[in-house]
């Protein structure tokens, strides 16, 4: 059914008046009433020209495509998003400003801009998502039954934001909140229960998250 370079991503597939245009990039909701389809790829990272259904791409443990977004302000504080009670993996912890699965057909750019906007209602300008450095996360949560083998990009974004005027995505998001990130560091060193377990920020690729706070806030 989906063949590479022919698959149009589901937010490019919804109503005009639902979206948001910001310079030349639609930014759309996707349905959550359709199934998600991802590109698979090798433990190399390239493309295998298979595009699969998102509950099978985890039943069989593909490697796949995610993006995280952090939002740091000024302050040097840490936007943190609260899971939903009804999400699949971690529920009601807290977790990473925005992030989600990359779509087939979609580039990272394109996913954390959508992300960014559908989770918590924020335009972000297109110069501004730089991916700032990729990492790889190899997860088995729900007793086996969720098997997570993902290459992230991870996207930093400097910005003030009022968290007063966020529309938050209720299926996905239950609340947000700022925290300092040394606060956060020291939280997910001491692994803090109300935190979607975080080690892989203070071990291998992705402390270059902290790395990059503390040169920029130190």
């Amino acid at each position: 059914l989906f063949r590479p370079g022919q698959y149009r991503p589901f937010y490019l597939l919804q109503q005009e008046n639902v979206c948001v245009k910001t310079e030349n990039i639609r930014l759309c909701p996707v349905s959550h009433d359709m199934p998600e389809y991802f590109d698979i790829y090798d433990e190399d990272g390239k493309l295998t020209g298979e595009v699969i259904e998102r509950g099978e791409v985890h039943r069989r443990g593909l490697w796949h495509k995610v993006v995280h977004v952090w939002i740091v302000n000024s302050k040097g504080e840490v936007l943190l998003q609260k899971r939903a009670q009804q999400k699949e993996t971690y529920p009601g912890l807290w977790d990473i400003s925005s992030a989600g699965h990359i779509d087939a057909g979609e580039t990272s750019h394109q996913a954390a801009l959508r992300e960014t906007h559908e989770e918590l209602g924020i335009v972000v300008p297109s110069e501004m998502m730089q991916v700032s450095f990729t990492t790889v996360q190899k997860q088995v949560l729900n007793g086996g039954t969720y098997i997570n083998n993902e290459f992230v990009d991870v996207f930093v974004l400097h910005m003030d934001v009022d968290i007063t005027t966020l529309k938050l995505q209720e299926e996905e998001v239950e609340a947000v909140k700022w925290i300092h990130y040394k606060l956060l560091k020291e939280q997910v060193a001491t692994h803090e229960p109300t935190l979607v377990p975080m080690d892989a920020l203070i071990h291998g690729d992705y402390k270059r998250f902290f790395e990059i706070l503390e040169a920029k806030y130190h």
